[in-house]
């Protein structure tokens, strides 16, 4: 209040527990002599910014941040032309109409502009520059768009520029460098591409500085030399930057660092001695590279660190003991790495008092959990002990009532899970994951679980016996897979509500699927429940509006027809009824789901006609199908061959995989949960492939064993990206289609036993990628196409056609007038074919490793016969390396 006048200037509500909305009639917005006024920190409720703010005109500092605000900033703000700070950060806004344009048009005098988090999705206009006067100003995920321009180096005032969490394209301009006065830059997860620029070397009064996830190129220790010229930099944030070489030596002027972020690089070679002269670091974070050698003994010098995180690289040698001397330290982080030897606990609890992060998963060594000191007091939040040879559950457990995540997986821990441990951290813990160890049930057989928090709880891959224990109903991922649990489904299952993961899949469960499978929550996206033995129907009543992606209920004994229901699930991803006992006709009217990538229908009691469909656009994304081992009849759908669109694509443009997060959420700090691989096998006529990661490369038609008739249509020459192709054991007739040899990536193809005729196209010689194939048990005549690798196929390929000649067959065609010009060809094909095999089918290999391939052997024995002398040559060669 002014004293001299009695009016009011400056009113601070922030943090008020203020809630609800308010009107453009209240008498706040009669003070009209306002000068500042905050209301941050508050709940609004996400009503609009209230147009009577228009009246408060003498205002120059506005503070509307983190209060739950929604919709269009309203235009009345732009009558506050007196306006020097505005923050309206952290809400639910947008700043379309008015636009951005409009706004710095408007109030010039702004010296600090702050729009973190309000929806632009526009370009920065070039009257920004305007603002002459501006020391701060944020666009932080404010979903802008196009080129940064190079005026943005006219705000020469700024001290703090925060453009991170925007879509922008281009380079970084050159003139950044002239912010000379910057202390804080945050460019980070902004598109940015091409090369940094070296006039940041200008910004030497840079304290923080973050260039995070963009696509600069070219970053190595020699490219960001001028790093050491920022000698003031309190914290730095290189990560996701893809820079390969060494440690940038560069950093080693850096000696005012508090925290220093290198993640998820391609950073080469030993962590330097010298990095721990940086003794001032609080924060070292080196996740996530190739790092090797050992950890340096100099690492005791970083006496200030609390977080120190060294995982996923290939660091070697034991734990120095100099690490036992930081003893500031609340996060330590060793894990995927292949540190070795024997570690003992103790060193950690007795010297280590402030820890309450500690993850050693994934190395090489022993740990000893045995404890000789009171751990009463010390209280972890985060504990990872995957992969430490642990043959029991670590007693110090016992004490731990504060934990949020536990993961004591892929050890040797057998028998009962004992009671004590039962009550560890009940009402805390969030993350537990005890899979792949040898438990075989919980003391005391509780059908409840204790732990009222529990977010995930992993325990698969054990021989847990007894029936299905139920978790709380916090619980979001249930994965109990690949174990010997019995009985049916509890009720309790159906409680559940926020389940996302559920994955039964491989036990010995029982009985009928519960009628809420399909409707007790709203959030479940994977259901695996394959491979028990449950009977009877489907449940009827899967609901709209579900986030179901992955349904595997293959390998049981479930009958009836497929629920017209699933139809409503309109972000299924994947759907597998294979190896059942369904009787039905084709279920067409899943082809309006408009993300179903894969459809697995195999060994049932599918039949009748396959129709052909009303649209073109049914199964838009399909990309994997498999009807074999049914009953179908009648002509092949030649019409759904030409809208599966997804199997026309050749050029995929980044490999990815088929998979979910385990939570949905936020994790506790420090856990790595990963993502949910979706996984499938797929059988074919000599080939068994195994995907245990299925990527979107994959494709397949597989409609074998079954009763079609007619001809091949040539509408299947149209899926370029086909990979396998397997019509076998139907009684199709006519003859191959040439325009097959349009299916470039194809790989596998089986047309046996079924009543073609004519001869095999000479063009399926140009299909360079295959790898399998089989025609045997046909009415084929003439020449084998040669050349390439058709004469590397196992005879039995062309079993059961007479009439068929030429290699890899003893029978010879009849030659010609001019036979001698054909065998040297002959000759020179086989000669030029083997090499084109060899190249082809060790790039297939390469590309079945990264797919994750595993292939039977049955599937090697083929290749034996195939490569002959070859295999064995190469194996007496790799014999010697």
């Amino acid at each position: 209040m002014r004293k001299d006048s009695g009016h009011i200037i400056k009113l601070d509500l922030s943090s008020s527990f203020l809630y609800g909305s308010i009107n453009s009639n209240s008498s706040l917005f009669h003070l009209v002599h306002l000068q500042w006024l905050s209301l941050a920190d508050n709940h609004f409720n996400s009503s609009s910014i209230p147009s009577g703010i228009m009246n408060l005109t003498s205002l120059s500092y506005l503070d509307l941040s983190y209060s739950v605000f929604s919709g269009q900033i309203p235009s009345e703000i732009l009558q506050l032309s007196q306006l020097v700070f505005l923050d309206v950060s952290q809400n639910h806004l947008e700043l379309r109409d008015p636009s951005l344009t409009n706004l710095v048009e408007k109030l010039l005098n702004l010296k600090v502009l702050d729009l973190t988090e309000v929806k632009i999705s526009s370009s920065i206009p070039p009257a920004l520059t305007n603002l002459s006067s501006l020391n701060f100003l944020s666009f932080s995920g404010c979903g802008l768009q196009g080129t940064l321009s190079p005026s943005i180096g006219n705000l020469t005032k700024l001290l703090h520029l925060d453009i991170s969490f925007n879509n922008f394209k281009g380079e970084l301009p050159t003139s950044i460098g002239n912010l000379r006065s910057l202390s804080y830059l945050d460019v980070g997860f902004s598109s940015f591409s091409g090369k940094l620029p070296p006039s940041l070397s200008n910004l030497t009064q840079l304290s923080y500085l973050a260039i995070s996830s963009n696509q600069f190129f070219g970053l190595n220790s020699n490219s960001l030399s001028w790093i050491r010229s920022l000698q003031s930099l309190i914290e730095l944030d290189l990560s996701y930057s893809n820079i390969t070489g060494e440690i940038p030596s560069a950093l080693t002027n850096l000696t005012q660092l508090t925290a220093l972020y290198l993640t998820h690089n391609q950073l080469t070679g030993p962590i330097p001695a010298w990095l721990m002269n940086l003794n001032k670091l609080s924060d070292l974070n080196l996740y996530s590279n190739q790092l090797t050698g050992h950890i340096p003994a100099e690492i005791g010098n970083l006496t200030q660190v609390q977080h120190l995180r060294l995982a996923s690289n290939q660091l070697a040698s034991s734990i120095p003991s100099s690490i036992f001397e930081l003893k500031n330290l609340q996060w330590l982080d060793l894990s995927s790495n292949n540190l070795s030897g024997t570690v003992d606990l103790n060193m950690f609890l007795v010297n280590m008092k402030s820890l309450k992060v500690l993850l050693l998963s994934s190395n090489k060594f022993s740990l000893l959990t045995k404890t000789t000191v009171n751990t009463t007091l010390q209280k972890f939040i985060v504990i990872g002990f995957s992969s430490c040879n642990l043959s029991e559950f670590p007693r110090f457990f016992q004490n731990q009532d504060q934990l949020l995540s536990l993961d004591l997986s892929f050890n040797k821990i057998a028998g009962q899970i004992p009671g004590w441990f039962l009550n560890v951290s009940t009402s805390r813990l969030e993350y537990l994951n005890l899979s792949s160890n040898l438990l075989t049930s919980v003391e005391h057989n509780l059908s409840v679980l204790p732990w009222t928090n529990l977010a995930t709880l992993d325990l698969r891959f054990n021989n847990l016996q007894g029936p299905l224990p139920i978790p709380s109903m916090s619980t979001h991922s249930y994965l109990v897979s690949n174990n010997h649990l019995i009985g049916e489904i509890p009720p309790g299952i159906c409680s559940l509500h926020r389940l996302h993961a559920l994955d039964l899949s491989y036990n010995n469960l029982t009985g009928m699927l519960p009628e809420c499978l399909g409707s007790f929550s709203h959030e479940l996206s994977i259901l695996k429940l394959q491979g028990n033995n449950f009977h009877g129907n489907i449940p009827e009543n899967f609901i709209h509006r579900t986030n179901l992606a992955m349904i595997d209920l293959s390998n049981n004994s479930l009958q009836g027809r497929i629920p017209q229901s699933l139809g409503n699930c309109s972000k299924l991803k994947f759907l597998n009824l294979g190896n059942n006992q369904i009787t039905d006709i084709f279920p067409s009217y899943l082809g309006t789901l408009p993300e179903l990538e894969v459809l697995i229908l195999k060994s049932n009691k599918f039949y009748g006609i396959i129709k052909e469909p009303k649209t073109g656009f049914e199964f838009p994304k399909l990309r994997i199908i498999d009807l074999s081992h049914n009953r179908f009849t009648g002509d092949l759908p030649s019409k759904y061959f030409q809208s599966w669109n997804a199997m026309k694509n050749t050029n995929a443009s980044k490999l990815e995989y088929l998979q979910d997060k385990l939570l949905p959420h936020a994790y506790p700090m420090g856990t790595i949960y990963g993502s949910f691989d979706y996984s499938l096998t797929l059988s074919n006529k000599g080939i068994k492939m195994e995907y245990q990661k299925l990527s979107n490369l994959v494709t397949a038609i597989i409609l074998s064993n079954n009763k079609f008739v007619g001809q091949i249509p040539t509408s299947i020459a149209n899926l370029k990206g086909l990979q396998t192709l397997n019509l076998s054991n139907n009684n199709l007739e006519g003859h191959i289609p040439p325009s097959l040899n349009n299916l470039i990536m194809l790989e596998s193809l089986d047309f046996s036993n079924n009543k073609l005729s004519g001869e095999i196209p000479q063009q399926l010689g140009d299909l360079t990628a295959l790898a399998f194939f089989n025609v045997s048990h046909n009415h084929l005549i003439g020449r084998i196409p040669r050349g390439t690798q058709f004469t590397t196929f196992n005879l039995s390929s062309f079993d059961g056609n007479p009439d068929l000649c030429g290699e890899p067959l003893l029978r010879k065609c009849e030659k010609s007038g001019n036979s001698q010009e054909e065998d040297a060809d002959s000759e020179s094909h086989f000669s030029f074919g083997w090499r084109i095999i060899l190249i082809g089918y060790a790039s297939g290999t390469i590309i079945g490793v990264i797919l994750g391939h595993i292939f039977s052997v049955r599937k090697l024995e083929w290749l034996a016969k195939i490569f002959g002398l070859q295999l064995k040559s190469f194996e007496r060669r790799r014999g010697r390396n």
